[in-house]
């Protein structure tokens, strides 16, 4: 499942020119008894399975004979939050060990023992830690220079500097009676990043106002954030 990831747009090309490499481990492979069992029922009672100590410890063992240095993250709720700031720290590992879990989630003594980090895409529940393992690969992988078409996209993509981007248009010009804002096909460049940066300041404030809390803005952004919210007062 996880290994799906790879089969597609930037991550496939991330794979084919080598600037990632990737190996996947199935507990399952590591069971010893007929049914290749994983999981067993939690101690003190209650709902749900809970995964087994030793599939998993044999799993990461063998992990770790073929990564260098691991720092080996379980995908938890209990986790922090994945954001761009975490997703910059992990790309500086040595390599990368996404820990999966599954029903109620893994054998305390294996988070005690082997997990460095715990990590959450947010907060509701998955059925296993797989799509946010995905999720962490997807982020990392476009970070990684040679991977996008254009070197400046992820530098451009939102909360790089911790706000939302500006909107984006391609061709027609006009559509449906909607057209693109004139001054994106002025050609004058320095309007253009102007605009850009005033509106990815005000789709912050308007869709994400945390994330400017405690921000310091420059003089001039703090100019365009104004702007942008009288405007959009005249409008309402």
């Amino acid at each position: 499942m996880v290994e799906s990831v790879f089969d597609f747009g930037v991550n496939r090309i991330a794979l084919e020119k080598g600037l990632v490499r990737k190996h996947s481990w199935n507990p399952r492979d590591f069971a010893t008894d007929k049914h290749k069992t994983v999981d067993d029922r939690p101690f003190g009672g209650g709902p749900g399975m809970v995964m087994q100590y030793a599939p998993l410890c044999k799993s990461i063992q063998a992990a770790k004979e073929k990564l260098p240095d691991p720092w080996i993250v379980y995908l938890s709720p209990h986790g922090n939050r994945l954001n761009h700031q975490k997703v910059m720290e992990l790309l500086q590992k040595p390599s990368l060990l996404l820990l999966c879990g599954r029903y109620e989630g893994i054998d305390q003594r294996i988070i005690d023992r082997y997990v460095d980090e715990q990590i959450s895409i947010g907060d509701y529940v998955l059925s296993g830690g797989e799509l946010a393992a995905m999720v962490v690969v997807d982020s990392l992988l476009r970070q990684i220079p040679g991977v996008l078409g254009h070197e400046q996209s992820a530098q451009q993509d939102s909360f790089v500097e911790g706000l939302l981007d500006c909107p984006h248009y391609t061709r027609p010009e006009e559509i449906d009676g909607l057209r693109v804002p004139s001054v994106l096909l002025g050609g004058n460049h320095e309007k253009i990043a102007q605009w850009r940066r005033k509106q990815s300041l005000g789709l912050t404030w308007k869709y994400r106002p945390d994330l400017l809390e405690g921000k310091q803005l420059s003089e001039q952004d703090q100019h365009f954030l104004d702007e942008y919210i009288q405007q959009s007062k005249i409008k309402k």
